[in-house]
């Protein structure tokens, strides 16, 4: 009965979200707590909610500071040369913007921490998406995707989890799933390729001699100029596909997109997104640029020290932010104003950590987890015993999408790895094959930084679900059949 509960509840949430018939935030509290009278352990709902509560709190704390932190680097523009590269490789080709996405997610994701990814990816590679009119869910898509991929490094978490739990060496585990997760890193960038091709091709190629100044443009008068746009974007054009248009480029309040159209029937945030474009305007008031190495030097300690483990990365963040908003902004309402600035993120965020503490409570209090679990590992068939680490790689996407990591490392996985070595099966197998999932489950409504993710890009939760789901599977299926292909698994 908890097993059918449990998964109803899962089932109920995924599709309420994704019709969108309730807010993420809503569908987190309101659905686990009726479930919980359904159990018959509504007595008990408060003793859940507060130990979710209290197991999530370290990671609600070190997010609201990790985009406090971040709002304030790129504030001063710590971030303002990497945006730049960037234009220069992707200039206003859609396609080369959506592979620029998947590779400066998958390079910042070596500091092991997807919400510390997303932050800088999502403000990097924003104001692209939007001036182009380009999909945002294919921004938080590749994102997500490449960071899964990246996830398994010893220090993300999951290979530190599994070689805990089966007492191994977190390098046995790691370094020979190298080739098999390189492999999936190459999946993400061909899976970047094609999405961006279709952006291409329902968008159109807007070339300019200069990106950069029309990025300056953004923040001055406007003015006329040419452009070349692709068939895409214009059809019944000359027969090499490409025509000669003249648009208008707005200053910053316009809200005009590389098409010539205007941003404002988008939606009703053109006034934030204005702001938000203006990411490299030379003149901001918030530019430190005296102070760029100090950020970049407290940036890259930061980093090494949630590397190295010095302290919590709760606390890392909280002392980070305390020092950058002093050295950046000494006087009290400077500070108070770029608070401000980035309260709305905060407490977005925040708020979808506590509402998914409910959701997790609920879902291991009454022990739907374990009946889940439970239930699955039982259903394999005795002829499987062989090739445990195959239906370990197999199980690992549902398992880690629809359960904490901890709970799968921790709770799931001894079992799958005593019932393969009763077949002979080595249990360093069974532990890469239980890390093919993460790219999956980096989308997972159990998974905070997600809500970063969607959050900053402001899309909605219910519809990167829909768009994910199927691309990340696929690629943890391709890292799965490398894994075997190469015999690592």
């Amino acid at each position: 009965m908890l097993t059918i509960l449990g998964f109803t509840m899962i089932a109920t949430f995924l599709v309420l979200i994704m019709m969108k018939k309730m807010s993420p935030i809503a569908a987190l509290v309101l659905i686990p707590a009726l479930f919980c009278v359904f159990v018959g352990k509504g007595a008990h709902l408060g003793d859940y909610v507060i130990e979710g509560v209290g197991t999530l709190a370290p990671t609600a704390a070190m997010l609201m500071f990790a985009i406090v932190y971040f709002g304030v680097m790129i504030d001063v523009g710590l971030f303002d040369p990497i945006v730049r590269g960037i234009l220069k490789f992707c200039k206003a080709d859609p396609m080369r913007i959506v592979v620029g996405t998947a590779l400066l997610a998958a390079i910042v994701s070596l500091d092991g921490d997807g919400s510390t990814t997303f932050m800088i990816t999502v403000s990097a590679m924003y104001p692209l998406y939007k001036r182009l009119k380009m999909s945002l869910v294919v921004m938080t898509g590749v994102a997500a995707t490449a960071n899964g991929v990246m996830n398994t490094l010893p220090w993300g978490g999951p290979t530190a989890r599994a070689a805990t739990a089966l007492k191994l060496d977190a390098g046995d585990i790691f370094v020979p799933m190298i080739p098999a997760l390189a492999v999936g890193l190459v999946a993400v960038i061909a899976l970047s390729y094609v999405l961006g091709l279709r952006e291409r091709k329902r968008l159109g190629v807007l070339s300019l001699n200069e990106v950069l100044d029309e990025e300056k443009q953004l923040v001055d008068e406007p003015e006329t100029e040419t452009v070349l746009v692709g068939a895409g974007a214009a059809a019944g054009g000359p027969g090499d596909g490409k025509v000669r248009m003249t648009k208008t480029t707005g200053g910053a309040g316009s809200g005009t997109d590389a098409s010539g159209t205007d941003a404002s029937d988008d939606d009703g945030d053109d006034e934030e997104d204005d702001i938000r474009l203006q990411g490299l305007d030379p003149n901001r008031p918030t530019l430190r640029p005296k102070l760029y190495w100090f950020n970049a030097l407290l940036t890259a300690t930061l980093l090494a020290a949630m590397i190295m483990e010095l302290l919590p990365i709760p606390v890392l963040f909280v002392l980070a932010a305390a020092l950058a908003l002093t050295v950046n902004f000494p006087h009290i309402p400077d500070q108070k104003a770029r608070l401000a600035a980035h309260a709305d993120n905060v407490l977005n965020v925040s708020g979808m950590v506590f509402a998914a503490a409910v959701f997790t409570g609920v879902l291991q209090g009454t022990g739907m987890v374990d009946s889940m679990a439970k239930w699955l590992v039982d259903g394999i068939p005795d002829g499987m015993g062989p090739h445990m680490a195959l239906v370990t790689g197999v199980l690992s996407l549902p398992l880690t999408y629809f359960m904490s990591n901890d709970g799968f490392y921790f709770g799931v996985l001894p079992v799958l790895a005593e019932a393969g070595a009763a077949h002979g099966v080595s249990p360093l197998e069974i532990a890469r094959a239980s890390l093919v999932g993460q790219p999956l489950h980096m989308s997972s409504p159990l998974v905070p930084a997600v809500y970063v993710l969607v959050g900053m890009a402001k899309v909605e939760f219910g519809d990167h679900t829909k768009f994910v789901v199927k691309w990340a599977a696929l690629t943890s299926l391709v890292v799965l059949g490398a894994g075997i292909l190469f015999g690592i698994i």
